[in-house]
């Protein structure tokens, strides 16, 4: 027999808010830093951001088009509500691509700016855990295998 937990959220309009600020903040911020590093001469980006001249063209390109389509994925499905989850989605690829950054600063000895990555890559998660379903259908067995994961 298996057992059916209904997890239930009822966020506060204040934190309602607070996500969509964060969401065209950070729509904002990677929107223009990937318009950037798709449009951009690589000697105009190696002025503001150095690391840019010194791995290859197409990476930077790539990274440029990853955060466009992330600042995209933070806006557009929560505002036309088709696949909301994908804003979720969306933060979460920017997290991930915030946490890559870090660890590239600090492989280059880069440290002042993994601070920048860190502080974004928090905010992206923030995000994506407000935007996680409202309400989740877990089986007990799920349930028992992530409390006992959580605990590893």
């Amino acid at each position: 027999m298996e057992t059916r937990i209904m997890r239930t959220q009822t966020p506060s309009k204040g934190w309602h808010i607070t996500r969509w600020i964060l969401q065209v903040l950070l729509a904002l911020t990677f929107g223009m830093a990937g318009f950037m590093k798709l449009t951009a001469p690589i000697a105009e980006l190696a002025k503001q951001m150095p690391w840019t001249a010194q791995v290859p063209v197409g990476l930077v390109r790539f990274i440029g088009g990853a955060e466009l389509a992330g600042a995209l994925g933070l806006i557009v499905p929560m505002l036309t509500r088709i696949r909301p989850a994908l804003t979720g989605l969306a933060a979460s690829g920017l997290a991930l691509v915030m946490a890559l950054a870090a660890g590239f600063h600090l492989v280059r000895g880069e440290a002042p700016m993994v601070v920048p990555s860190v502080v974004l890559g928090v905010l992206a998660c923030l995000v994506a855990w407000g935007r996680a379903k409202k309400h989740q259908s877990v089986s007990s067995k799920q349930w028992i295998a992530g409390s006992l994961y959580t605990k590893l």
